[in-house]
């Protein structure tokens, strides 16, 4: 039977949280309560366990992390999920700014609405957001898929590389670089399993997927005003 550990920040430090975290062995549920916006909370967990933070957190929550399913039952402030490895970090509510940022792989959730940069230099990790993401999303993303339900702010994919977007509403403006793509069979399915994992069930053809152009890979001085 997995066991349950369980951690009360309005008591005990979050240096001891975190350090016992990383204790080797450590398998089974734990539950972390009364985060109360603390920074820095779980993160460079690496280890097939499931941590729950019930409530609001502050910049970097669950960064770095490796094998382990992370839930935040609230809201997350800057970088939630930074430099993901794997596993699955799921946010209930709304994320700051940079969620996900330079992320290579795992599946990061965000049920509300994504600030500016969401996904920012991405190389390998899936990001299914809820609602809006704001402007700059995956700026630089290098590899990986961003969904958004919502909207999406300026700027979006500003020099993209190989990463896939997904948006099933308005763009406000592409970054340099960034194009409309068309929907074939294996994006409609990627996108239905992308969605599936995020417990959502909406119609893949409602959404329109954006990539690189190609154009900005190599420098040409018909570029130049594009860098």
């Amino acid at each position: 039977m997995d066991t349950l550990t369980a951690f009360d920040l309005a008591t005990v430090p979050l240096r001891e949280v975190n350090s016992a975290l990383h204790a080797p062995g450590l398998t089974g549920d734990v539950m972390i309560a009364n985060p109360a916006g603390a920074h820095n909370v779980a993160v460079g967990v690496d280890a097939p366990i499931r941590v729950t933070i019930d409530g609001h957190v502050g910049y970097y929550a669950a960064g770095m992390n490796q094998q382990a399913e992370i839930t935040i039952n609230g809201n997350a402030g800057t970088g939630v999920a930074e430099n993901m490895m794997s596993g699955t970090v799921w946010v209930r509510g709304n994320a700051s700014q940079s969620a996900g940022a330079t992320a290579h792989g795992g599946l990061l959730v965000i049920e509300g609405n994504a600030a500016a940069r969401c996904g920012i230099s991405m190389k390998g990790v899936d990001i299914v957001v809820g609602g809006d993401i704001g402007h700059m999303g995956a700026f630089m993303a290098q590899a990986g898929r961003l969904v958004v339900r919502g909207n999406a702010g300026e700027a979006l994919g500003d020099s993209i590389y190989e990463a896939r977007l997904y948006v099933r509403g308005e763009v406000a403006s592409l970054g340099a670089d960034c194009v409309a793509k068309p929907m074939r069979a294996e994006h409609l399915a990627e996108l239905a399993d992308l969605l599936r994992a995020a417990g959502f069930d909406d119609d893949p053809t409602e959404y329109t997927r954006y990539g690189s152009a190609r154009n900005l890979y190599h420098f040409h001085v018909d570029n130049a005003s594009s860098y």
